[in-house]
């Protein structure tokens, strides 16, 4: 199927080599031969090191931290990112992202901790979820000794992060002030158009989808009652006192439905939250660095966290506070400047979409029922490679 693809995005994709997640093995390997040979990172003016969380449970493994600290004297505490790698619960690790926690730790400024959670299917669910959660005490606990105001702990997740927030909603735990949602992995039963229809699109399809979740709850367990919502959290009754969000939905993603629809429950249960919706996008498309929509797409959720952690005397506590007209601050909060329009699928190049007409590619769009872009989407800097942290092209993410 051809799809109407941003014009840089669609010269990089026709490089990609395809993810294949029924030889899990390989799929590895070439995401660890990508890293290895991609340019070391520009680490200048931040302070990497690696440390051990205990496990959450007696007998649990140690948790594998990477922790990130401006290296130049900040005054007062910082604010902090709790960083979760995308993968499909099989692949990744904070390597994979780690340009991207390089950069919200030197622009914010930030402490960034990002967690190397255990993989399925060898650790199945709730494995990567214990030591998600183990990561966040972690950093809650030791605040002071990293100069972080445990007031002011964002989340990024990277397809990942949703189950956490409502774990520690539901469960108690270390509070978390906003999440930012990239192309979150969140309906375990695949039924959305957009998991139907994307057979076929770059980096992350449908088989991909059906293979991770058969990985992450075990064979013949997704699309069956009783999944938990901190697995699938599309399965949450009620998300009422969920942290205030940000959701970046790609516009030809198997995932990109139901990141709509939970975009849309949160507005509904009165949770703050924007949803920037990337239009000829596809998941992991902020990987092709040289993008202008990549550039967006990073700078976006720059801007996200930023507002989502201002201090309280900044009057910028609610996520997008700092872009647009003040942010969203309530479940029918107005777009100023756009155009509402109904989340139905993105089609094909050669079908009718009437939310496409008249649009540029590669803009973030608003809409309707209360969520809401930030403001006017901006380039970024010049024109950069293909990183080891972000979305790398290739088999390296999903």
């Amino acid at each position: 199927m051809r799809y109407a693809l941003d014009p840089e995005l669609a010269a990089a994709a026709a490089l990609l080599a395809e993810v294949d997640l029924s030889d899990l093995a390989a799929a590895r390997a070439a995401q660890a031969a990508e890293l290895a040979a991609a340019p070391a990172a520009d680490e200048s003016g931040v302070v990497v090191r690696d440390v051990h969380a205990p496990g959450l449970a007696a007998g649990a493994p140690a948790v594998p931290l990477r922790v990130y600290r401006p290296a130049a004297p900040v005054p007062g505490p910082l604010p902090a990112v709790y960083a979760l790698h995308g993968g499909g619960f099989v692949l990744g690790s904070p390597q994979v992202d780690h340009d991207t926690h390089l950069r919200i730790c030197r622009e914010l400024p930030a402490v960034v901790v990002a967690a190397d959670y255990r993989l399925a299917p060898e650790h199945p669910y709730p494995a990567a979820l214990d030591d998600c959660r183990a990561g966040l005490e972690w950093l809650a606990g030791n605040a002071a000794g990293l100069g972080v105001d445990p007031a002011r702990v964002g989340l990024w997740g990277d397809s990942a992060g949703a189950g956490l927030t409502l774990l520690v909603r539901d469960r108690g735990g270390p509070p978390i002030r906003c999440q930012h949602l990239q192309s979150p992995a969140l309906d375990d039963r695949l039924t959305t158009p957009s998991a139907r229809t994307f057979t076929d699109t770059p980096v992350w399809n449908r088989r991909n989808a059906r293979l991770s979740w058969e990985a992450y709850l075990g064979p013949g367990v997704p699309g069956t009652p009783g999944v938990p919502p901190y697995a699938a959290p599309a399965r949450a009754a009620d998300l009422a006192g969920l942290p205030p969000a940000c959701v970046a939905v790609m516009e030809f993603d198997p995932l990109r439905d139901e990141a709509v629809a939970y975009a849309e429950a949160l507005a509904a249960a009165g949770v703050p939250v924007q949803l920037c919706r990337y239009r000829g996008t596809f998941h992991g498309a902020v990987g092709v660095a040289h993008a202008a929509v990549a550039r967006r797409i990073a700078a976006d959720a720059r801007d996200a966290l930023r507002a989502g952690l201002a201090a309280a005397e900044d009057g910028a506590a609610d996520v997008g506070a700092g872009r647009g007209e003040g942010g969203v601050r309530a479940a029918r909060a107005r777009t100023p400047g756009g155009r509402a329009g109904e989340p139905g699928p993105a089609r094909p190049r050669g079908g009718a979409d009437p939310h496409e007409a008249g649009r540029r590619p590669g803009g973030a769009e608003p809409d309707a029922r209360g969520v809401r872009r930030p403001g006017a989407p901006r380039p970024g800097g010049p024109p950069g490679r293909a990183r080891r942290g972000g979305e790398p092209p290739g088999p390296a993410r999903r």
